[in-house]
């Protein structure tokens, strides 16, 4: 696949749409092919300063901003409602969580880059270094506007490579605010530039002698193809793609407690998360009852106030992925109603008995359907885990916790809880495996990945 294939928007400019209403709200032009020209340029010229700071300075810089960010979090989680619907208290909480990924790399990054000397026979010195590489494209999705761009941009900034964003064409707010607070924390012009591209003109970025790497994080359409044209012209790629997490029970003290843990976890961002828990797995023996109460947390939810999803046409494939399950025998016991007001509101849903012949078994739910399996025992717990073409992440929930571990190891994924929805933290890698992407963004692993793991190898004396 190439971007001339790639699905098109059918927008001729960055838009913001009020998904309460449908409305347009404001509309932003494409970027020129000057002013690419322009961002790579200036990427490349800020990069030839910007590597030659120590790796303390770059830090130093990079927690300036994190602290600018934290600063504009009111500001920027309504800017984030206006665009795609995320609630206040969540666009917040982001903007908190963003700020612990700032800190992480400034307080920890000169260590994650230091010299790493390797044991050399005949008395020679051996040294691998992390040097950075160059301007760098990250193409992000609108789902987490601020933490995808952050996990993928900190890193790299302290690392002493160059960032050029190209955001999801619904949020340019977002994305705008996200460059001024760079520059105002004292980052050199064209160290992280945000650019309103084409498809076309992303291809272009990538295919561009200055550019070394991308990273996407999006959907499998959009990772095929940047994946194709980084192949072609040789460059590294990260892709984090879709999720199908299998939140998986084997027992439990308090079946409704795990439930309503299961309900909360499948609501967060309204269920637009690759690694929200799409498959609730439950034992046979609890099934029924895990049932019961995971209803009754659907039945509590207030749809006309539930908050839309972040697009009408969002909404409307969630609802046509339920309605083809219903229409081949899945039980929808809860929800799925699309709202008839042109607002992107779909009732949060509960859906049984879902089979391998409908949508919903191998796509992607991204938004608030919870889907609920039962399996006899371990075995066929990993083996309908295991049956989705995705592998980001898991979860394993037991009061015997040796049990929990066993059957994680055995699981096709990228991150596996054990008693626990998720491992979030800035000092854990994000990745996953399959059709879920490779590359792992965060930790240690978010500095390896575009960096030059350059060897320095010297001699133990004068041989010539």
């Amino acid at each position: 696949m190439s971007f001339a294939d790639f699905p098109s928007t059918r927008q001729s400019a960055y838009q913001i749409v009020d998904p309460e209403t449908g409305e347009l709200v404001q509309s932003f032009p494409y970027a020129t092919d000057a002013e690419i020209e322009a961002a790579l340029q200036g990427a490349q010229a800020a990069y030839l300063w910007w590597r030659g700071r120590t790796v303390a300075e770059r830090a130093e810089t990079v927690r300036r901003a994190g602290a600018v960010l934290l600063g504009r979090a009111e500001e920027l989680a309504e800017t984030m409602r206006s665009e795609m619907g995320k609630p206040l208290a969540e666009g917040i909480a982001e903007i908190e969580y963003c700020a612990t990924i700032f800190d992480y790399y400034a307080d920890h990054g000169p260590a994650l880059a230091a010299d790493q000397e390797l044991p050399a026979r005949g008395g020679a010195q051996a040294v691998v270094q992390s040097r950075p590489i160059g301007p760098l494209l990250g193409v992000m999705p609108w789902n987490y506007p601020c933490y995808q761009v952050v996990r993928f941009a900190v890193p790299n900034l302290v690392l002493g490579n160059t960032v050029i964003v190209k955001h999801a064409e619904s949020v340019p707010r977002t994305a705008d605010t996200l460059e001024q607070i760079m520059l105002e924390a004292g980052l050199p012009h064209g160290a992280y530039r945000n650019v309103f591209a084409s498809h076309g003109q992303i291809a272009s970025i990538i295919a561009d002698r200055r550019v070394q790497g991308v990273s996407l994080t999006g959907s499998e359409a959009a990772g095929s193809a940047v994946a194709a044209l980084a192949g072609r012209h040789l460059k590294k790629c990260v892709l984090e793609l879709g999720g199908s997490d299998p939140f998986i029970v084997l027992d439990s003290a308090d079946v409704a407690a795990v439930a309503a843990l299961a309900w909360q976890t499948r609501m967060d961002n309204n269920g637009q998360a690759c690694t929200s828990n799409k498959r609730l797995l439950v034992m046979d023996d609890i099934h029924d009852a895990f049932v019961d109460a995971l209803l009754a947390q659907a039945k509590a939810v207030d749809a006309a106030k539930h908050p839309p999803l972040a697009s009408r046409t969002a909404a409307e494939n969630l609802a046509a992925q339920v309605d083809d399950a219903v229409a081949k025998g899945a039980r929808l016991l809860a929800g799925g109603t699309l709202a008839r007001d042109g607002s992107a509101r779909y009732a949060p849903a509960v859906l049984l008995d879902v089979t391998a012949d409908m949508r919903a078994h191998d796509e992607e739910l991204f938004g608030p359907v919870a889907v609920v399996y039962r399996v006899r025992d371990d075995d066929h717990a990993v083996e309908v885990a295991n049956s989705s073409p995705y592998g980001l992440g898991a979860s394993v929930f037991s009061t015997d916790t040796d049990r929990a571990r066993r059957l994680a190891e055995r699981l096709d994924a990228g991150m596996v809880s054990i008693n626990s929805p998720s491992a979030d933290g800035p000092e854990l890698p994000f990745g996953g495996v399959k059709r879920s992407g490779f590359g792992r963004e965060l930790g240690p692993a978010g500095m390896n990945e575009f960096a030059n793991k350059r060897l320095v190898y010297t001699a133990a004396g004068p041989n010539v």
